[in-house]
């Protein structure tokens, strides 16, 4: 059999000497479609239009373009780089023919032609070169697919971090878009913390998608609150609001049992839980556990002070308590944005990380903006002025 894509494949034929081209043409025909161009520049055109060649037949000696600076220009175009090329040529030098390969030259034929050598050349490049094309069909799609499924992975996984959010907003039924809300919060916040000092490490890589992911499951522990103390539309007594400070305890408890009971039934091909959803799920439950927890050490539950507090946790810090000054809660209006302003400022360096507080201080509207985006159903977006009064979170 000469060729098993008899029919199918292109084969461009570039020689400056008619009665070469006719010779290589007649030789050709019965197997392949047969294109021919008598300069290099003439034959790097033909090689951008269709059909477009599968293979090319270069002859080295041409006037004004040779066939070495062809090869060159082929090579240098990615529309043409993985067209294979055969140099044909009278000129019978070693150094000549390791000069072609060295370009990319996949291989070499002395005039005067022997057609059966020709041919066998021809057919051997041509199947290398469509079982090249079927690999990287393949290759492509199979990243396809990997691609797909890590999409759906993924979508898979902020499903779940969004259902398990929702659980637990469902049984604070005041909050409404809280969650997307603060977690937009803490994302323009890393964006602007992200390199620096302090805060780069932390957000380094992977670490602030996770981050950012994470945040809607600050509140994953309010499952755990009796529903009187939940719901209650007044001020807590202080006995209720130390049963309300358990929730941070309550969630990352949660996640912890997740992450133990998962590393328990995995085999010894599992995913190292150092990194992956493991990873993800640490940043949670930091998240979970320290988010109430001030800058001064006043906070809860562990009262742990200044870059004590994970990096996460002091984002979410200060995401929480503006989305919870001006947005409505069962005990208190919605307050306006200056007041909102001087209630964070306040908090400088006593409840909130000073330089989180900056950033909120150099973009005030970008906040804002994400409150009106994303204010709750039947509810009055929040206002800039004072026009509106009322109390404190």
């Amino acid at each position: 059999m000469v060729s098993s894509f008899i029919g199918t494949s292109t084969v461009l034929v570039v020689d400056d000497a008619p009665q070469n081209l006719t010779v290589l043409g007649e030789l050709l025909n019965p197997y392949y479609r047969v294109r021919v161009a008598n300069s290099g520049e003439r034959a790097l055109k033909v090689a951008l239009s269709e059909p477009r060649p599968d293979l090319i037949l270069l002859d080295v000696m041409m006037p004004d373009m040779d066939g070495l600076t062809v090869l060159g220009h082929l090579r240098d175009d990615p529309r043409t780089r993985h067209v294979p090329v055969i140099f044909i040529t009278a000129v019978d030098g070693v150094d000549n023919e390791e000069r072609g390969l060295a370009l990319g030259a996949v291989d070499y034929i002395t005039k005067p032609i022997n057609p059966s050598i020709v041919l066998a050349r021809v057919r051997t490049h041509l199947e290398l070169k469509h079982a090249r094309d079927r690999l990287a069909d393949r290759n492509e799609s199979l990243e396809h697919e990997v691609s797909r499924r890590m999409r759906e992975n993924l979508l898979i996984q902020d499903l779940g971090v969004r259902a398990l959010a929702c659980l637990a907003e469902a049984r604070d039924n005041e909050t409404g878009h809280h969650i997307v809300r603060t977690q937009s919060y803490v994302e323009t916040l890393a964006n602007t913390l992200r390199d620096t000092e302090g805060f780069r490490d932390a957000l380094a890589g992977s670490r602030l998608g996770m981050v950012v992911k994470a945040a809607p499951l600050h509140d994953i522990g309010k499952v755990g609150i009796p529903d009187a103390i939940l719901l209650k539309p007044g001020r807590l007594t202080p006995e209720e609001f130390e049963v309300m400070k358990t929730h941070p305890l309550i969630g990352a408890e949660a996640i912890a049992r997740a992450m133990e009971q998962a590393l328990a039934g995995a085999g010894p091909q599992s995913e190292d839980p150092r990194f992956g959803a493991f990873a993800f799920l640490r940043v949670a439950q930091e998240i979970a556990l320290c988010h109430h927890e001030r800058w001064d050490g006043t906070g809860y539950p562990q009262g742990l002070v200044g870059e004590a507090i994970p990096v996460s946790a002091r984002l979410m810090a200060l995401a929480d308590v503006f989305d919870a000054l001006v947005c409505r809660r069962v005990y208190k209006p919605p307050l306006p944005l200056t007041e909102a302003t001087r209630i964070l400022v306040e908090g400088r360096g006593t409840h909130f990380d000073p330089r989180v507080v900056d950033v909120f201080l150099a973009q005030p509207e970008t906040f804002h903006a994400i409150a009106q985006r994303f204010a709750d159903p039947d509810n009055e977006p929040p206002v800039r002025g004072e026009e509106k009064g009322g109390a404190g979170a």
